[in-house]
């Protein structure tokens, strides 16, 4: 009973052992279950019932008699290790048994017992064993999850801490950490697809260009998806920020080898430039405003020194001369002119101050404006020439801002109503037009205009005719017929027909020098007053 056997054989060899030590037979064995008493289990013929299962229930623990169907005297026995019944061995006789046959049966019930306490000894330290086996292995593997859990920490304690010194470099410095981190080249791009930095090896030369519709595809895939996309040999992720995109960020990958460290990298990378980019813009907008709030308080007038202060602020040196150029054009929105005007500006390396003023693109330029250099940029960034460009005059501090915008105005009016109102004109440029274009004596030129001019401009009026323009232009072609025409746009008869109506309307020869100069210098007159107006 004591060599190693479980309750189950201790009990059946106790049952077995019953017969040698008396007349009596072994009805049944018992052993202790989580929900009351348990019969071993017994291949025997003729079995008690269920009906000794709940005698032995009702028995409490204790000793009793009970009652089996055949036999006169049956006992249960209970099996008590250490004071504690583990156990029942219920034992019957056709009998009662002697008192010798019935302390043999008691003997080996105790015996039955110390076994039954041993191998639920054995069993406990199996069982305390195993468990104790279990409890090392879970800590083996809760070590390697934690040492797997701080490495994966410490990583990404390293990339938050990279990416957040990278982010003070600005773009190139974020794509460098990444790469340091991934062992991938890295590619930054605006939102229309253009390389905006490259970290790595492998830069196509020359870099290409995605189609708009596949580019799109890609950013609009990449904003319904949390996290990476997988787009070909790269691996993408949309930088944006409050529901606007500035950009993306990808791992060149043409052997798909990128894994969750990768993504992890690139993904806080993304919220990274996001953040980076947003700022950037902010930055942007914000002395964009700065610099159009600067131009329209110098050109209304503002004090000198909160002037030299704010354009320390935006980065522009107010001191030494200056000139307002403004810019006007006839066929394209204001916003568009403006962001031509600006680009062309920078590309001439102009060092300017950007704003708006009365639907014009307004510039105060340091030192050398280059007008008609300026003219040919902008037209050929509009893809339009049809655009004026008035240049003031000197303005040696932000005092004088007001009247270099003004004379800029009157040239650029100047130049729209001439008879080329595409291009550029200087105010230092207009000579004598000067005096008429800063209203001095402007009612005695008037004056000079209507005696010369009025019966013209009165003929015109009544009968919708444009003598007084004919006039003008042929005088600008130097009297040349063909040159008159053709600007007019009419046939050469028919100029000479308005000549002659001129002469008739007028009264005046023109073949009189005398007369040719006064009209000449009326019909200048006339357009620098009617560009003013």
């Amino acid at each position: 009973m004591f060599e190693g056997r479980d309750e189950e054989d201790v009990l059946h060899l106790a049952m077995a052992a019953v017969a040698s030590l008396a007349p009596c037979t072994a009805e049944a064995g018992y052993l202790r279950g989580e929900d009351g008493w348990v019969r071993a289990p017994d291949e025997r013929d003729g079995a008690p019932g269920t009906d000794l299962d709940d005698q032995v229930a009702a028995l409490g623990a204790e000793d009793g008699i009970v009652r089996v169907p055949g036999r006169n005297w049956c006992e249960a026995i209970a099996l008590r290790p250490a004071g504690t019944t583990i156990g029942y061995l219920v034992v019957s006789a056709a009998t009662r048994i002697s008192d010798e046959e019935h302390f043999l049966i008691r003997a080996l019930a105790q015996q039955t017992s110390a076994a039954l306490g041993n191998a639920a000894g054995r069993r406990a330290e199996r069982e305390h064993a195993s468990a104790l086996r279990r409890a090392h292995h879970d800590r083996g593997k809760a070590i390697a999850q934690l040492r797997e859990s701080v490495a994966e920490l410490e990583f990404q304690k390293s990339v938050h801490e990279g990416l957040s010194q990278a982010s003070a470099e600005s773009e190139e410095g974020i794509a460098d950490m990444v790469r340091a981190f991934t062992g991938l080249p890295v590619a930054i791009e605006d939102p229309f697809g253009n390389l905006r930095v490259w970290s790595g090896p492998g830069r196509p030369d020359p870099y290409p260009e995605p189609g708009l519709v596949r580019h799109e595809q890609e950013v609009h895939s990449g904003m319904r998806r949390a996290g990476p996309v997988r787009a070909g040999s790269r691996l993408t992720c949309i930088a944006q920020h409050r529901g606007k995109v500035f950009g993306t960020i990808s791992l060149i990958d043409p052997g798909r080898t990128a894994g969750a460290h990768e993504e992890f990298v690139l993904d806080h990378a993304c919220v990274a430039l996001a953040l980076e980019m947003s700022h950037q813009r902010r930055l942007a907008e914000t002395e964009l405003r700065l610099r159009r709030e600067l131009v329209e308080d110098l050109i209304i007038g503002t004090d000198d020194a909160g002037a030299y202060a704010r354009s320390e602020a935006v980065g522009h040196d107010l001191h030494g001369p200056h000139r307002v150029v403004v810019v006007q054009w006839e066929d394209k929105p204001t916003d568009a002119v403006a962001d031509a005007v600006g680009r062309s500006a920078t590309g001439l390396g102009l060092k300017f101050l950007l704003g708006r003023r009365s639907g014009t693109t307004v510039l105060a330029v340091q030192g050398a404006a280059a007008p008609h250099a300026l003219h040919e940029a902008v037209a050929e960034a509009l893809d339009s020439g049809a655009g004026s460009v008035g240049i003031g005059g000197r303005a040696d501090s932000p005092a004088a801002f007001p009247r270099s915008y003004e004379e800029a105005v009157r040239a650029s009016e100047f130049r729209r109503h001439s008879s080329t109102p595409e291009g550029a004109t200087a105010y230092d440029e207009l000579g004598f037009y000067r005096i008429l274009a800063s209203g001095e004596d402007q009612r005695k030129a008037e004056e000079f205009v209507r005696e010369w001019l009025g019966p013209l401009q009165d003929y015109d009026a009544e009968h919708h005719t444009d003598l007084v323009r004919t006039l003008s232009l042929y005088f600008d072609c130097g009297g040349n017929y063909d040159t008159a025409a053709a600007v007019l746009m009419i046939h050469r008869s028919t100029l000479r027909y308005r000549l002659g109506r001129i002469r008739e309307v007028s009264g005046h020869d023109l073949s009189e020098p005398d007369t040719r100069l006064n009209l000449h210098v009326a019909t200048r007159i006339w357009q620098v007053v009617d560009a003013s107006a």
